[in-house]
């Protein structure tokens, strides 16, 4: 009788130990699986071996991205109309870009001409000017409206359609330094003319045009009365760790985590490390199998096809806690090894500066690999009320005060608000 007890005691037994070791087993799986599908979603274009399902040209993704963007149209005795605060999706700049595009559709190869011949063209009785705010390659200036530049990228930031004394159109291009060319286009003067007749004038003016302004730099737009710009409210906005996670490709519920001294939170996964701090930055070093990719035709990515990558992948990350603000390219460089990216914040095309001079987003790619990342998570939005600013009298005396720069318009970013001042750089 006792034997028959622990057998059957050791059946319940060895029946318990089965079933634990298969629910284990069940859920190890079910973790694995659960895992996988953290990493997808919108990485799966990301990550390495199906970044070449992305089939858009960098043109067509840059497009879809408002841009900065200063304008200036000026027409028949010397009237100008300005704006200081528009992007290229506004419906405003859509007759500006679809000319900026057919020039550099047209456009024969540029040659080089004098700084003074570009402000001089900007004296014409028929010219548009174009400030992307930052000296960029030109495609991607061309990508921001939709076109397409198939020759020599230079870097450059000011870009103008003027009418010459013979009637030809010319588009002349310049970084705000020492370079500067000028390219013939086959735009007729009569089609520019109607559209700088389209724009009424409202008494912009660019530094160069008085003497009395002569310590400014010379393309600073300064309008007759300064926009009316709402106030905004400016906070942190970090997304919990599992949602960060969870979009890097990071399994989210991993212990694989500790705190720093100062709080910040460090998440490691294989050679992949996440790094979040409590004042919302957000510091991702890649590695590994697990890598975050940009589509490129070949090994290393151009210029254009670095930015739209990683233009669509922080407007992923970033753009859903920025409240009204939206990201814009300030910088790329490249070397044969490496591709570096600089982002900022901006609102209605107006940038926003943080009071520490951090920006919005930085990234570095290895070939088409992304190994760095640091997000800045900002949320902004207006606080309803117009930002009281200087008159331009009172701002040109302190630019003057200061030795001058260029003067512009922007919002400066305190910690908790941001208002529209006067910017000199």
């Amino acid at each position: 009788m006792k034997k028959i007890q622990f057998r059957r005691r050791d059946f319940f037994q060895n029946a318990a130990i089965v079933l634990l070791f298969l629910l284990a087993v069940a859920l190890f799986t079910q973790t694995q699986l659960y895992s996988l599908e953290a990493g997808a979603g919108y990485l799966d274009s990301l990550l390495e071996g199906d970044a070449s399902q992305n089939t858009s040209a960098p043109s067509e993704i840059l497009a879809g991205f408002a841009a900065p963007v200063r304008t200036a149209v000026t027409g028949v005795y010397g009237g100008r109309y300005g704006s200081t605060a528009m992007t290229t999706a506004d419906e405003e700049f859509e007759p500006l870009g679809s000319l900026l595009q057919e020039t550099l559709g047209s456009a024969q190869a540029p040659e080089p001409c004098a700084v003074q011949d570009f402000l001089q063209a900007l004296n014409s009785s028929s010219v548009v000017y174009y400030d992307f705010l930052n000296p960029l390659p030109l495609s991607i200036v061309a990508g921001l409206t939709a076109a397409s530049w198939d020759g020599d990228s230079p870097t450059v930031r000011q870009l103008a359609v003027a009418a010459g004394a013979d009637g030809a159109v010319s588009l002349y291009l310049w970084d705000g330094g020492e370079f500067c060319c000028r390219a013939a286009s086959a735009v007729s003067a009569g089609e520019l003319a109607r559209i700088v007749n389209r724009y009424e004038f409202n008494g912009a003016m660019f530094a160069f045009d008085s003497e009395a302004l002569f310590s400014l730099a010379p393309c600073s737009l300064l309008p007759a009365e300064p926009p009316e710009l709402p106030s905004l409210t400016s906070a942190v906005s970090l997304p919990g760790t599992e949602t960060l996670l969870s979009s890097l490709g990071f399994y989210p519920r991993t212990n694989s985590r500790y705190p720093e001294p100062d709080g910040t939170e460090v998440i490691t996964e294989g050679n992949r490390i996440l790094r979040v701090s409590a004042d919302g930055t957000v510091r991702y070093r890649g590695g590994g199998e697990n890598v975050i990719t940009v589509s490129a035709a070949g090994e290393s990515p151009t210029a254009a096809e670095a930015a739209a990558g990683v233009w669509t992948l922080l407007n992923n990350l970033l753009t859903p806690y920025a409240g009204e603000a939206r990201l814009y390219l300030q910088s790329v460089r490249q070397t044969e090894a490496s591709t570096s990216l600089v982002f900022g914040y901006q609102i209605g095309g107006v940038p926003i500066r943080s009071a520490t001079g951090a920006a919005a987003a930085q990234a570095t790619l290895s070939g088409v690999a992304v190994t760095t990342l640091t997000l800045r998570f900002r949320q902004y939005s207006s606080a309803g009320e117009a930002a009281p600013m200087l008159p331009l009298r009172q701002a040109l005396g302190i630019a003057a005060a200061g030795n001058g720069g260029e003067l512009s318009i922007g919002y400066a970013d305190s910690g908790g608000a941001a208002s529209a001042q006067w910017l000199v750089d």
